[in-house]
């Protein structure tokens, strides 16, 4: 290996890990709000990607119709709840609706684009606004009820989501690959680096969001809410502050980051409708760097573990996601003889 093929895999290092920050970052918000292990957050990436390839063709992508199904479940049950509560009619029936303007506009104008073959831009803004209202939907009917029980229940509870989501993927795209246009097809040369548009639209995306999300937790109310619920849950409750729309709102984030993360590396690499579960994997071990708890911990292990795959790809191409998921074991390793071990509070 000489300095050339060092450079070109480091470079491969951390445009990976750029994107396994985002979602070690989102791995670590889910969890410090609500406690909940989220496996599925992978998914998210593969919808990200996979919605907008098929906008790419014209097609209503079959997450628009999850979106409607979920939103109007959700809808029943809160009218349910509303009416076992004693509300009047009037105002159950205009919850109800409030909840569903969202889900509805963004089908409608989904139905409207789809075969009008919009420009990658607007079709990737379209495909944020169908995937990120997932997670909040998917808060509310797989976590909400159960979200005071043990972590062991809800990582349960999201290994069945998970195999939920992974089977509508095959459902909606099917098993055939798809990899969407570059966003930018420009070429830069930085000595023996060859850097492409979209490898810096993925240095800059995640640099924004990640600066983004400092400035919501440190400068805005629902960030400084966020932060306090992650702190303590019951304090959080007794100062007003809704544990259920954190959790919301969390979720809302994390299906965000990761359909960002879908457009970001779908020019980069071919999707599959199962492809999201490896990547949202590797983004769990970087946050498990950072004890699911520090986000530039999480962040700097991110990077080391792009590297890592990076460097293990070249030196044994076979064994690299062996590599990769191996590391977290002295990891945990470290972190159970540095802290040693807690009973969970009941």
């Amino acid at each position: 290996m000489d300095f050339t093929i060092a450079s070109i895999l480091t470079l491969d290092g951390v445009t990976n890990g750029a994107i396994y920050a985002l979602l070690a970052l989102a791995t670590v918000l889910v969890f410090a709000v609500t406690r909940v292990i989220f496996i599925p957050q992978g998914e998210f990436v593969a919808y990200g990607a996979l919605t907008l390839a098929l906008l790419q063709l014209g097609q209503v992508p079959g997450t628009v119709w999850l979106l409607l199904v979920l939103a109007l479940v959700a809808a029943v049950l809160d009218a349910l709840a509303g009416l076992r509560r004693g509300l009047p009619a009037g105002a159950v029936l205009a919850g109800a609706l409030k909840g569903l303007v969202l889900p509805l506009a963004v089908v409608g104008v989904a139905w409207w684009a789809a075969p009008r073959q919009l420009p990658l831009l607007l079709q990737s803004l379209l495909t944020l606004a169908i995937v990120t209202p997932l997670g909040p939907l998917i808060y509310r009917l797989a976590y909400e009820k159960v979200a005071d029980a043990t972590v062991l229940v809800l990582l349960i509870v999201s290994v069945g989501v998970h195999f939920a989501l992974t089977g509508l993927g095959l459902v909606f795209f099917g098993a055939e690959g798809f990899r969407n246009p570059s966003f930018w097809e420009a070429r830069f040369s930085a000595g023996p680096l060859t850097l492409s548009g979209q490898t810096l639209i993925i240095f800059m995306a995640s640099i924004a969001l990640i600066v983004g999300l400092f400035l919501f937790f440190e400068r805005t109310l629902r960030g400084k809410a966020l932060r306090a619920t992650a702190v303590n849950r019951l304090g959080a409750r007794l100062m007003g502050i809704s544990t259920s729309g954190a959790g919301k709102l969390s979720f809302g984030l994390a299906a965000f980051i990761g359909a960002l993360s879908g457009l970001l590396i779908g020019p980069t690499t071919t999707m599959f409708y199962d492809s999201g579960f490896l990547i949202g994997l590797k983004g769990f071990v970087a946050a498990i760097f950072g004890a699911l708890s520090s986000y530039p911990a999480a962040a700097l292990g991110a990077v080391f573990v792009g590297l890592i795959e990076s460097f293990g790809s070249f030196w044994a191409s076979a064994f690299k996601e062996v590599i990769v998921f191996t590391l977290i074991i002295p990891v945990l390793l470290w972190r159970s003889f540095q802290h040693g071990h807690h009973d969970e509070e009941e």
